[in-house]
């Protein structure tokens, strides 16, 4: 029975391998020996590298040092099919001890992080640094779970099929825990100019 149950699965397990195997991003190299872009209650600013987009987030929280978190970002090419981007900019600041929803205008993907600490609210403002390609457009998007977890939790995101990208997030703080939770909003673009402004 087990030999009858191998010859019929091992057809469908190759095909969907080599319809889907190649989408894999993982493992991602978040840099020089794994270190994190910033310090404990001090502000960073992390870009991609030109025709990158963000692809996984790695975050640790410490409640000793001023409920802040230490932070590190992968990146990956763009698909080819979107081409080169035609132009990078940064979002609107979004401020310390408030819930906020933003995702990159005009078609952007999300290419980068700024951040500052705030000792006053033990929180920190988050800017997106955003890249549009031609004008391509987002479909199918989604939001993720929440990350991390619970507050005061490890987190690690990351994008595990090609051709989604991170466009924005969604974020809740606790100001009990004085930490955030972040819904990533993941979408995947056209491979087509499309006419629209903004989704």
């Amino acid at each position: 029975m087990d030999l009858v149950l191998l010859w019929v699965f091992l057809p469908l397990v190759s095909v969907a391998w080599g319809q889907y195997g190649d989408y894999y991003y993982g493992p991602y190299n978040y840099g020089d020996n794994d270190e994190w872009v910033n310090v404990y209650r001090q502000g960073f600013n992390f870009q991609c590298p030109h025709g990158q987009v963000v692809v996984a987030i790695r975050s640790v929280f410490s409640k000793k040092e001023g409920s802040d978190r230490l932070w590190n970002y992968a990146c990956m090419p763009a698909a080819q099919s979107l081409g080169e981007p035609t132009e990078c900019w940064w979002e609107e600041i979004n401020r310390a001890g408030t819930e906020w929803y933003q995702t990159c205008s005009n078609n952007g993907l999300v290419a980068g992080f700024q951040s500052q600490y705030f000792p006053s609210v033990l929180d920190r403002e988050w800017q997106f640094y955003c890249c549009r390609y031609s004008r391509r457009c987002p479909y199918s998007c989604w939001l993720t779970t929440e990350y991390p977890g619970h507050y005061g939790e490890d987190m690690d995101m990351m994008m595990y099929t090609y051709d989604y990208y991170i466009r924005g997030a969604t974020t809740t703080f606790s100001a009990v825990d004085r930490d955030r939770q972040w819904k990533f909003i993941v979408c995947r673009m056209t491979e087509y100019d499309c006419p629209f402004q903004n989704v």
